[in-house]
C-alpha cells in the first residue's frame, strides 16, 4: 500500500482488480424544485429541473466521477443518494432494493452504508468538538460499543488516515487544511460504509497536499473495496482517481465511459469543450481550446431537443432543436454518448 507522507507528491492510480458488485443503482432519477413564478404567472407552477433523468451505478472498489459546470446537477444528485433530498421521480436501489421500500432497519443500514466527505474541511467539522467526539460520534449513535472501545477505534481510524492517536484530544482549529480533511475521511470510515460520496474533496486544499489526500483515498479504496462517487470540477483529479466518468449538462448525462476513453477520445461536443479548457498534463502539449458561445440556459426553461444545442458548434439544423438525444453505445468499451451527430 502506498504511504502518505508529508513530502509525497506522486499520485497512485486506482486499482481495478477488486471484485465488483453493484451497491447503488440509479434509474431515471429526477429532482424538480418548485419556484415562485411571480404574480403574473396566474397560478401556473414552475419547476427548476436540477436533475432530469439520470442513470448510473455505484460499484464496489471503483470510483465514478460526475463532472460538469456549476449548476449542472452534480451536488443535487449526491444529495439524493445521501437521502438529503427526495427524488421527484426515478429509483435509487441499494443492494437491489428501492430505498423508498426499505424497512426502518434497512433504512438505517443504508444510511450507515453511504457516507460523505465534504468539500470544505474548515466548515464541515464542529469547532467546539474535539476530534475524539467528531470521529467517535457516529460509533456512539449507531453501535453498542463502550466508551473505551470507541476511543480505541477512534485512535485506529486516525492512524489509518495518517494522523496520530494523541491528536484525538485536539480541536479542529489546531490542524491544517489537509489534516482536517483526513479527520473528515476518518469520520466517514467510522461506520465501515460501502459507498463514500466525495464532494470536491481536494478543491479547498493547497496544491502541495492534494496529491497526498488523493493517494490516501485511493489506498483506502484498494484496501477496503470502497465505492466512491466523486464530484469534481478539476478534470485532473477526475482522470487520476476515477475508473468511469459521467459528464453532466443541465441535469442530464451527455457522455459516459471509462475515464481514459472519455479523456483521450471525447465524443460529445460539450465534453470536448470541457477537456480543451483544462490545463494539459505537460506544458509542451498543444491543443486547440474550444470556446462555447453564450451562457448555460436556465434549468427553469431548458431548451427543447438537445439541451446543449444553443451553444453547440456542431449543431445539426432542426434535429438538435426538436429531437431529444438518448445515450447510445459507440464502441466496445461501453462508451456512451447522447448526441445526434452519432445517430
Amino acid at each position: 500500500m502506498t504511504t502518505t507522507t508529508e513530502n509525497q507528491q506522486n499520485i497512485t492510480r486506482p486499482s481495478s482488480d477488486n471484485k465488483t458488485e453493484r451497491i447503488v443503482e440509479v434509474q431515471g432519477l429526477k429532482k424538480y424544485f418548485p419556484v415562485n413564478a411571480g404574480f403574473l404567472s396566474f397560478g401556473k407552477k414552475e419547476y427548476l429541473k436540477a436533475v432530469d433523468g439520470v442513470d448510473f451505478d455505484v460499484t464496489t472498489g471503483k470510483t465514478l466521477g460526475l463532472v460538469g459546470e456549476s449548476g449542472c446537477g452534480k451536488t443535487t444528485t449526491a444529495k439524493l443518494l445521501l437521502g438529503l433530498e427526495k427524488p421527484t421521480e426515478g429509483t435509487i436501489r441499494f443492494k437491489g432494493t428501492d430505498i423508498t421500500q426499505l424497512s426502518k432497519v434497512g433504512t438505517r443500514e443504508y444510511r450507515r452504508s453511504i457516507q460523505v466527505v465534504f468539500q470544505d474541511p474548515w466548515s464541515s467539522l464542529n469547532p467546539r468538538m474535539r476530534v475524539r467526539s467528531i470521529v467517535g460520534e457516529p460509533l456512539e449513535i449507531n453501535t453498542t460499543m463502550t466508551r473505551s472501545e470507541v476511543e480505541s477505534e477512534v485512535g485506529s481510524l486516525l492512524e489509518r488516515v495518517g494522523l496520530n492517536p494523541y491528536q484525538a484530544n485536539l480541536y479542529p482549529h489546531e490542524f491544517s487544511g489537509g489534516q482536517r480533511q483526513r479527520i473528515g475521511i476518518a469520520r466517514a470510515l467510522s461506520l465501515q460504509p460501502d459507498v463514500i460520496v466525495l464532494d470536491e474533496p481536494v478543491s479547498a486544499l493547497d496544491v502541495s497536499i492534494r496529491a497526498q489526500i488523493m493517494n490516501l483515498l485511493v489506498d483506502l479504496q484498494n484496501q477496503f473495496g470502497l465505492a466512491f462517487l466523486l464530484i469534481a470540477h478539476n478534470l485532473a483529479t477526475v482522470r487520476f482517481m476515477c475508473h468511469d466518468v459521467a459528464v453532466m449538462y443541465l441535469g442530464q448525462i451527455r457522455e459516459f465511459g471509462e475515464t481514459e476513453s472519455v479523456f483521450t477520445d471525447p465524443l460529445h461536443p460539450y465534453t470536448q469543450a470541457l477537456i480543451s479548457a483544462a490545463l494539459p498534463s505537460h506544458p509542451d502539449i498543444q491543443r486547440e481550446e474550444i470556446i462555447l458561445p453564450g451562457e448555460v440556459p436556465s434549468p427553469l426553461n431548458p431548451p427543447s431537443g438537445c439541451r446543449f444545442n444553443p451553444r453547440c458548434p456542431q449543431k445539426i439544423g432542426d434535429v438538435c432543436e426538436t429531437k431529444i438525444p438518448r445515450l447510445q453505445q459507440q464502441n466496445q468499451d461501453s462508451h456512451l454518448v447522447a448526441c445526434h451527430i452519432y445517430d
